[in-house]
């Protein structure tokens, strides 16, 4: 919506969808289909454990609205509204849950080419309020975000964090959990695609004086397979094998290993994604 900076939830993601997206111990199985006319609809079954869960999603966009309805195997629906444009450089998200009305929320987000804001209140009758800001370039970045529990009247959260991007590198720096937590992170790309990059992760807790190191990242073996690992200094190493069986139908295996306890079992995880 602008050539600003992006959201403050966008700090430190990429390097966080390197190390963790994708992965998985569960056994899902999708299923979409699509209109010309803008409606989406999508099967999903999850086995997790012993049990089994399901929903199906149904998604409408009609010009610059997207309606997302959302139904579970626990009769839980969720409905999100996102209205895009409904004032210059503003964007509106209502999302309400049945029967949980409680869970709602909405959200208001504004982009400017030197800041963005976002401000969003719940539905319930004593509402928690987040707020967050960034200001600077699409290559400078620096924001914080805050929660405030008004049932309480304390701050539930409040972070900031500072980031660095260009097209072969993002590096980011952020101050969570109230200052306890201190996550840096650097992302390297080696290709215009982003299909063959490495990422580094430090993550520091004051209050229990643990330090957590990870080393990952993802190589394409060829235009439609790609293979991600990563492996932190607690011993746990992770691995997936991502291959496009067709246009946008996706396999993924992957696993998760503990390398300082090999008799444990390592657990494994399968997605199929099927699109028409």
């Amino acid at each position: 919506m602008s050539k600003g900076p992006g959201l403050f939830s966008e700090i430190g993601k990429k390097a966080k969808d390197l190390l963790t997206r994708d992965y998985t111990t569960d056994q899902k199985f999708a299923i979409s289909t699509c209109s010309d006319a803008g409606l989406a609809i999508t099967s999903t079954a999850v086995k997790k454990g012993g049990f089994s869960t399901g929903d199906v999603a149904v998604q409408y966009k009609y010009k610059s609205t997207l309606v997302d309805v959302k139904v579970d195997t626990e009769s839980n629906v969720s409905t999100t509204l996102t209205f895009a444009d409904i004032l210059p450089a503003t964007k509106a998200i209502a999302s309400i849950k049945i029967p949980d009305y409680t869970a709602g929320k909405v959200e208001v987000q504004y982009f400017h080419d030197h800041a963005t804001f976002t401000s969003a209140v719940g539905s319930s009758q004593q509402p928690t309020v987040d707020m967050s800001a960034t200001i600077g370039t699409p290559s400078f970045a620096v924001g914080a975000e805050a929660g405030y529990e008004t049932s309480l009247g304390t701050f539930s959260k409040y972070n900031a964090g500072i980031s660095v991007t260009n097209a072969d590198y993002n590096a980011s720096i952020i101050l969570a959990d109230k200052g306890d937590t201190l996550k840096a992170s650097y992302v390297h790309h080696f290709d215009q695609l982003k299909r063959n990059s490495t990422v580094a992760e430090i993550t520091r807790r004051f209050s229990t004086n643990e330090n957590t190191f990870t080393l990952g990242g993802s190589y394409a073996v060829d235009p439609l397979t790609t293979v991600k690992t990563r492996l932190n200094n607690h011993g746990r190493l992770g691995a997936l094998l991502q291959h496009e069986l067709k246009a946008k139908s996706i396999l993924t295996i992957s696993g998760e290993f503990d390398t300082k306890a090999l008799d444990r079992h390592p657990r494994f995880g399968l997605s199929l994604a099927l699109k028409p």
